[in-house]
């Protein structure tokens, strides 16, 4: 099948240690005063922000939103109006008066904000996390972690070298709101399909777009920062997000800004199949992958396509659109589908093309109605996402999903990426993160860069 040629880079440099401390501020101590809550910064204000991150964090009385930031100033001011009415719903009129600011980096220098929501486009993921980090923050981290392989070693370096308590967005480790993929997990984890052998996991697709002429960019975006270390292209809305609403943005399907479904889906169900397999700390051996891309059009992330990938315990993983949106554990005496909601699915099982399978489903019902004994694995029952990054701050413990898991999902989605665009096997060093006698394929780990900020420019972490 044919595959586009993808970018290539050189690497980037590091430099010496920075510690930061991790001493709990005093304000973080106390139970109801806002000065004695959990001081967050939302970084990025849109669909996901609005709908999710902030909605979840702030229903939980640790914390309190005291600054919002976004290149779109209208965004940042309209989060401002979000966090304050959220407040005064709650009978705490002027409860808080929250800052505006365009620039992040404006926001992370204010010292009485103790963490950071980062809710931002897939290219702008690393970078201010490992800011945040440097400047003392505590992080949470929309997924996926990264845009390159590159950056997300990056990221996950600083995170350990800081101290800082991170929590990638892989909501599929809560207890809430789907509890179903950690009992999946662990029945997995505990033998009782036998020994896993093969996992599917089905991702939904994007469809192609039209070409999309020049706009003027709006004055209250700062264009240029938000193509961030990505090339100068020219301004049209559909290439950023609405102007007029929070509906799903056009960036999502460029992927000069991420890698379509296989990061956008692929971190959360990749994250799931690693959680069962106990494969949380390293990757795929080995992985070869079809895909199409569109031939046209601004909206250019992958179309229909099947990744085959192998786990140096033998289990083969498929990955690809075909599948049922979920995760299929089949081993030696049975099978696990796991997916989100009540939603009801359509088997990808040929000898039973009709099947439906449940939310939580099994090849024999007793497999679920299983115990796991005192003697067995237990997985980490975490609360909600968010209310486990808290929790987490308080005590400085890892959350659930800490920057290293959230770094080796998503960079077995890239490596399934990079796959897409190569004829044949690659294979993958999970430890060193280096593909085996593969330049092509390692010159894919990163990207070219320009700073964020308008000159030619390599991520530097300490």
């Amino acid at each position: 099948m044919k595959r586009r040629t993808f970018l290539k880079s050189s690497a980037a440099a590091t430099a010496g240690t920075i510690v930061v401390p991790t001493i709990i501020p005093s304000h973080v101590l106390g139970k109801t005063a806002p000065s004695n809550k959990i001081r967050i910064g939302q970084i990025g204000f849109g669909r996901i922000a609005s709908t999710h991150d902030l909605p979840e964090t702030l229903k939980n009385d640790a914390a309190i939103a005291v600054a919002v930031a976004d290149l779109d100033i209208k965004r940042a001011h309209i989060g401002k109006a979000w966090i304050e009415n959220f407040y005064s719903d709650r009978g705490k009129p002027g409860y808080v008066n929250v800052d505006v600011y365009q620039d992040y980096r404006e926001l992370l220098l204010d010292d009485s904000i103790d963490a950071v929501i980062i809710s931002t486009p897939d290219h702008w993921h690393a970078q201010p996390a490992i800011e945040a980090a440097l400047k003392g923050k505590d992080i949470y981290l929309q997924k996926p972690a990264s845009l390159t392989i590159r950056e997300g070693r990056q990221l996950s370096d600083t995170i350990n070298r800081t101290g800082r308590i991170f929590q990638q967005g892989s909501q599929q480790r809560g207890t809430s709101p789907w509890p179903q993929f950690h009992r999946a997990c662990e029945l997995v984890r505990n033998g009782r399909i036998g020994e896993l052998e093969k996992i599917e996991i089905g991702l939904p697709g994007d469809p192609p777009g039209e070409d999309e002429p020049p706009m003027p960019v709006p004055a209250n975006l700062n264009y240029e920062m938000w193509l961030g270390s990505t090339p100068l292209q020219y301004y049209t809305e559909k290439r950023v997000h609405p102007q007029e609403d929070f509906s799903r943005p056009g960036w999502l399907r460029c992927e000069q800004f991420g890698a379509g479904m296989i990061t956008g889906w692929g971190a959360h169900h990749v994250d799931t199949a690693h959680w069962a397999m106990g494969t949380e700390y390293t990757g795929p051996v080995e992985v070869e992958a079809e895909a199409v891309f569109p031939g046209s059009g601004l909206w250019d992330v992958h179309g229909d396509f099947m990744v085959h990938a192998r786990y140096a315990n033998g289990v083969h993983m498929q990955i690809s659109g075909d599948f049922p949106n979920g995760v299929k554990f089949y081993g030696t005496e049975g099978w696990i589908f796991v997916s989100r909601g009540d939603e009801v699915v359509t088997s990808s099982d040929p000898a039973r093309p009709d099947t439906e399978l449940k939310a939580l489903d099994a090849s024999n019902p007793k497999i679920l109605e299983s115990e796991i004994g005192p003697d067995e694995i237990h997985l980490y029952e975490a609360p909600e996402q968010h209310l486990d990054w808290l929790n987490a701050i308080r005590s400085r413990r890892d959350p659930v999903a800490p920057a290293e898991v959230g770094h080796r999902s998503c960079s077995a989605c890239l490596v399934s990426h990079i796959a897409m665009k190569l004829d044949g096997k690659l294979h993958w060093d999970p430890q060193f993160e280096r593909f085996i006698d593969n330049d092509r394929a390692n010159a894919m780990v990163s990207r070219p860069q320009r700073h964020p900020y308008g000159t030619d420019y390599i991520l530097r972490t300490p």
